[in-house]
């Protein structure tokens, strides 16, 4: 029986899976032509299924050799010499194991001492004895790094120039996270360099495997229906979807772990939406490998530099900026009817309770566990109680608070949303929406079936008051609430706090909204 995969490509007669193939158009065309192509992908998202099932494909058609080549195993190797005769030495393998023509001959008389030519050369070679077109797929290709990668794309790309006169591949895939414009990002600025403004100006296409349809989670959970009868209901197809946004590994993560772990394989129960839910969370409190390997990214300068910004609401400058490029080509974020915003719910979740945690941690001994039942009332936060203990919390130690992962302009969010998310823990729901250029974050407590909306602001001068009260207007419609707070953080020097804390209340448009400073 097959199952939902979340580790490593998928195999048709393992796993429940979408015809990869089906998911890029033209990639045929492209490697019939003789074109250089490049295809990159967040993680996990099925670039290497792709890749090894379309190799497979152009094998059986026997119309050239095809060959999937991973380079992963040479990550970290920056010294040249070391790195040209290990790609070589992968080439060599992987020739073998697909047992193509003359495979023992391959590199055969490599002189490795060479390294600035010696993979043209072997590869020059060893096309000259085929009866057919030789096709690479390199996988992993952005983990090559410094000259290393420099002598392997200048090899690649002279090779490629002179197919004219000297046989060398037909076609070539670099395939991997980053788009070829990042390779640039590997090279150190005082390493030597391609003198292009590409560092494989050769590329004739960029393709990207985008998430599944709405449809194709539908599909691929009719086939776990089809072969154990267990039907998963419509509404938790959509709830997963919506949280997922069509995210490879999470749809797959999500089934298996309603199915294996919540159903323990019980195929006579329903997948239900209750179920699903529960799934969700948990896939966000134990980060599996796939989204901690996402979240170590959020200590990289460049992708704080896109993050920070997306979690205050502001600017973030051009959308075509290297680093913009770069946290998008991860998976991170999104374009959607032209706002930037998390990639999906689930994402969007898991970044904020990383940046949070520790601050979350810090408050245990300020508000110990047995002070929690002093917020609520009647099945209900006393959010005047809750707003007005922050205040003193903040006016006490903001002062003193480290930074964390260096995003310091976002410290007051972080820590009042910590504040929140301990006070609530176990108890009700905070739902967070980020997005670029708002000039806000967006919070909604849910307790008992109460929504709480909380409007987080920087102060930026005199609109930002006005500004902010129709925003949270704005917000509370979204919920149907006739109650919201506006917090207002001051983060000038030449105020006193006396000036910065006050609370104090309006109406607008016939609902009341309570303006919190601090």
């Amino acid at each position: 029986m097959r199952e939902f995969n979340t580790a490593g490509p998928c195999v048709k007669r393992w796993h429940y899976m979408i015809d990869s193939l089906e998911r890029i158009q033209g990639v045929d065309a492209l490697i019939s032509g003789g074109k250089y192509f490049v295809l990159h992908a967040a993680r996990q998202s099925g670039k290497t299924t792709f890749i090894r099932d379309l190799t497979n494909h152009l094998n059986a058609e026997n119309n050239c050799y095809a060959v999937y080549c991973s380079l992963e195993n040479i990550q970290g190797v920056t010294d040249v010499e070391k790195g040209i005769p290990e790609i070589v030495r992968s080439i060599q393998r992987d020739i073998y194991n697909y047992q193509l023509p003359y495979f023992e001959d391959f590199a055969k008389n490599a002189n490795f001492e060479n390294f600035t030519g010696v993979l043209q050369q072997v590869l020059s070679d060893y096309c000259r004895k085929l009866d057919r077109p030789f096709v690479v797929f390199f996988d992993e290709a952005d983990c090559l790094s410094e000259s290393t990668l420099i002598a392997f794309l200048r090899q690649l790309r002279n090779g490629h120039n002179t197919r004219d006169t000297t046989p060398f591949l037909h076609s070539v895939a670099l395939v991997g996270m980053r788009n070829i414009r990042d390779f640039k990002a590997k090279i150190r600025p005082d390493c030597e360099t391609l003198d292009s403004a590409s560092p494989f100006n050769i590329v004739t296409e960029i393709l990207t495997l985008t998430d599944f349809t709405k449809d194709e989670v539908t599909e691929l959970y009719a086939q776990h229906t089809a072969e154990t009868g267990q039907k998963f209901d419509d509404d938790a197809i959509d709830f997963i979807y919506t949280q997922t946004c069509g995210q490879p590994w999470l749809v797959n993560a999500a089934a298996r772990e309603i199915i294996v772990e919540k159903l323990n394989s019980d195929f006579s129960k329903p997948v239900t939406k209750e179920l699903a839910q529960q799934a969700i969370q948990t896939i966000i409190l134990r980060r599996d490998t796939h989204i901690d390997s996402l979240l170590e990214r959020l200590k990289e300068k460049r992708v704080r530099k896109i993050i920070e910004p997306l979690i205050l609401g502001e600017n973030i400058g051009s959308r075509i900026s290297d680093d913009f490029m770069f946290v998008k080509d991860l998976g991170l974020i999104k374009e959607e009817n032209g706002k930037i915003i998390p990639s999906n719910p689930i994402y969007s979740e898991v970044i904020i309770r990383t940046l949070t945690y520790d601050y979350q941690e810090d408050l245990r001994g300020q508000f110990p566990e047995y002070q929690m039942p002093r917020y609520f009332k009647d099945g209900r936060i006393d959010m005047d109680y809750l707003m007005s203990d922050f205040q003193q919390f903040w006016r006490e130690n903001s002062d003193m608070l480290p930074v964390r992962f260096n995003y310091a302009e976002a410290i007051p969010h972080f820590v009042l949303m910590g504040f929140l998310q301990r006070i609530i823990n176990g108890g009700g729901q905070v739902i967070r929406e980020m997005a670029v250029g708002n000039g806000r974050l967006d919070l909604c407590i849910i307790y008992q079936g109460k929504k709480y909306p909380i409007e987080l602001k920087i102060e930026r001068g005199a609109a930002t008051l006005q500004k902010g009260l129709r925003q949270t207007a704005e917000y509370m419609d979204i919920y149907g609430c006739t109650e919201g707070w506006l917090c207002i953080f001051d983060r000038s020097s030449d105020k006193s706090w006396d000036e910065k804390i006050y609370t104090h209340c309006e109406t607008v448009e016939g609902k009341k909204i309570t303006i919190v400073g601090l």
